[in-house]
């Protein structure tokens, strides 16, 4: 058996409506299954890269670690989205949600407990720089930036509009907010 042409063309985003920066969170919600994963930048859609294994696998185990730790009221997410506007989303790589939680792709800020960035050469400038700025002014009350090789993660704390570092560890991380929290590294650790 040979592979043929299905004739399907992959979609991407429209290129009229990207110059005219006009999609919105709804639009998001509609695309087509065979859609890659995006983000939306005031109107634009910009496409989120795929992660290595290793990435993923952090993210799978921090998602674990809070599946079993979180205290009843928390969920916890991959591959959701954080509605930071109605022309602005972001998707982090783990988040924690206050319930109840809705069967839904997006969240609303104040639904996110805590939005987790894992970094990667791809997202660097992204994740260390734009994305706290985007949380912050759409107010998530609690940012993660973990890098990787060796892995380090760096916990910050909404304090009016801005982020400030609170915790940052390559051992354990010990935090009081949103709840108890004593995370071993070894335990995201691939």
């Amino acid at each position: 058996m040979t592979a043929e042409p299905t004739g399907h063309v992959m979609w991407t985003p429209d290129p009229i409506r990207q110059r005219a920066a006009n999609y919105t969170v709804v639009d998001v919600l509609e695309l087509p299954d065979d859609a890659p994963r995006v983000e939306l930048n005031d109107g634009v859609m910009v496409v989120v890269p795929s992660s290595t294994l290793g990435h993923q696998d952090t993210g799978a185990l921090l998602w674990m670690w809070f599946r079993q730790h979180a205290p009843e009221g928390y969920r916890p997410g991959l591959a959701v989205g954080v509605a930071t506007g109605f022309k602005n989303s972001l998707e982090p790589d783990v988040v924690l949600l206050r319930e109840p939680v809705v069967n839904s792709h997006f969240y609303d800020a104040a639904q996110t407990a805590i939005a987790v960035e894992i970094v990667s050469p791809s997202t660097r400038k992204r994740d260390r720089l734009q994305k706290p700025v985007e949380y912050a002014a759409a107010g998530v009350t609690h940012y993660w930036r973990i890098e990787q090789d060796p892995l380090h993660v760096f916990a910050y704390d909404l304090v009016g509009s801005e982020y400030q570092l609170v915790a940052d560890s390559t051992d354990e991380l010990v935090l009081s907010a949103p709840f108890e929290i004593r995370l071993a590294i070894s335990d995201i650790t691939p």
